[in-house]
């Protein structure tokens, strides 16, 4: 019964590994993809050789070593779920930061619209926050990220007096550091109440970017994330995530 899952977890991640290789960029998140992809289709095609070695000596050791693996894992794709998923927005926030996501061209990717739609229906509700749209030109992009950013808010009527653009960005942490700047530039300090935006995966280790720019007064507005992006960016984050703790704080 085992391998039959197996083998239908095999086939359905293989499946979805063509179909990323066609549609989506190359990233970290893809990259865990395909390796599961594989790691399911050896195991499936090699199971009784492996399942042989697991069962004492160094393999029994192996074994342990990779569930606990698994369940540290699983434990930080949690937390980052739950960390991301709070609206601390009050309405109130003199500017909202947008923080880039990556551009196909002169498009907006899908996880980069959800974030713009976010911002504009806090627009809505709170008008006379500025917005800073974020994000240089990156490999394939035809233009800024900020500028395609702005493009799309207009299109869906902030004016376009109440867009600052940040194109020279190329990590979150730049992002919060060259908006702070440009805020500044427009009489806002770095006390004053400012929300950002971001899908809600991303807004755990954005709020400690935010943070180390000099904000001291920021909150989250989180946008949602399709389905088929579920997988690969949670788990591109909880390696970010890891990455943070190891090595910049």
């Amino acid at each position: 019964m085992k391998i039959i899952f197996v083998w239908l977890l095999a086939i359905v991640f293989l499946i979805d590994s063509v179909l990323r290789a066609i549609r989506s960029s190359f990233n970290l998140g893809v990259l865990m993809m395909y390796l599961i992809t594989a790691a399911l289709w050896i195991y499936a095609l090699f199971h009784t050789k492996i399942d042989a070695f697991c069962v004492a000596g160094a393999g029994r050791v192996l074994k342990i070593i990779f569930f606990c693996c698994c369940a540290v894992f699983a434990l930080l794709l949690i937390f980052v779920a739950v960390s991301g998923y709070s609206d601390t927005a009050t309405k109130q926030e003199k500017a909202v930061i947008v923080l880039g996501a990556g551009l196909r061209g002169e498009r907006v990717t899908d996880l980069l619209a959800r974030r713009l739609d976010a911002a504009y229906d806090y627009h809505l509700e709170n008008p006379n926050a500025v917005i800073v749209v974020t994000g240089g030109q990156g490999p394939g992009e035809d233009i800024p990220e900020a500028r395609a950013m702005k493009a799309y808010l207009v299109e869906k009527g902030v004016p376009e007096k109440q867009i600052l653009e940040e194109a020279s960005s190329t990590s979150t942490e730049e992002n919060f550091c060259f908006a702070r700047e440009i805020l500044e530039q427009h009489g806002l300090s770095q006390d004053e109440p400012v929300a950002y935006v971001t899908n809600a995966f991303h807004c755990y280790r954005a709020a400690k970017y935010a943070a180390a720019a000099g904000f001291t007064n920021v909150n989250a507005i989180p946008a949602s994330i399709g389905f088929s992006s579920v997988l690969p960016c949670y788990m591109r984050e909880v390696m970010a995530v890891l990455y943070y703790w190891m090595f910049r704080t």
